[in-house]
């Protein structure tokens, strides 16, 4: 009798095993959605309050250089943004911040001077001595501006950098230098055109942090120990 008994209770115990197997995997993957969503919220409001945060830091440790970030120059004469930027790394270099000042950034088609170059003039006409300034002028965005001062860096044995930009700008310098093998010290402009986190610029930022975090950041080479 007890035979006919386990042939009936059998197909019922594998149809549970089968229900229960594939309500774990739905929950697995309601549980993935819910994380994804979780993650798709939580990473800008991160990148915003890194944009923020690093726009209002103000390090002025001594480190091997002082590098500014580029911005446009017309004709050899740095923009308002520029300016600020040079005229800030000016005043931490006086301050005894670093002995040397790098300024970065290439030039557009059909300009004749590069951004670096422009920058170079500049602090020198303001009294910074020739020799303390160098000039790279290499790259068409923040990364490949930083790339080649880390190729120069290496070269000359220095790795602590203090980073001048604009405050939203930053974070983005900041993880780029980071992924480069700098150790960085933030100290952005404080007076002058590009100061103000507008927001505009900051969600600009936000999304170029992010770029660079969940993608650029993985052909970034690292080139200091």
């Amino acid at each position: 009798m007890s035979a006919p008994v386990l042939e009936s209770r059998t197909p019922a115990r594998v149809r549970s095993m089968g229900v229960s197997k594939r309500s774990r995997f739905v929950g697995f993957l309601v549980v993935m959605m819910l994380l994804g969503l979780a993650a798709a919220f939580l990473a800008p409001v991160y990148a915003g309050f890194r944009v923020v945060s690093d726009g209002n830091v103000d390090d002025r440790q001594a480190t091997d250089a002082i590098v500014v970030l580029g911005a446009a120059q017309y004709n050899g004469k740095p923009s308002p943004v520029l300016k600020a930027r040079l005229d800030h790394a000016r005043v931490l270099y006086r301050r005894g911040v670093a002995p040397r000042i790098v300024t970065v950034g290439g030039k557009q088609p059909g300009d004749r001077f590069t951004e670096a170059g422009a920058g170079q003039d500049y602090l020198a006409r303001r009294g910074v001595p020739a020799g303390d300034v160098a000039a790279v002028s290499v790259g068409h965005d923040t990364k490949q501006s930083l790339i080649a001062v880390a190729e120069m860096a290496d070269r000359e044995g220095w790795r602590n950098v203090t980073l001048v930009s604009d405050p939203a700008h930053m974070a983005r310098v900041d993880a780029i230098a980071k992924r480069l093998g700098f150790q960085t010290h933030l100290s952005p402009t404080r007076r002058g055109d590009g100061t103000t986190l507008t927001a505009g610029y900051v969600t600009r930022e936000v999304m170029g942090l992010l770029a660079f975090q969940t993608v650029q950041q993985w052909d970034t080479p690292t080139l200091l120990d």
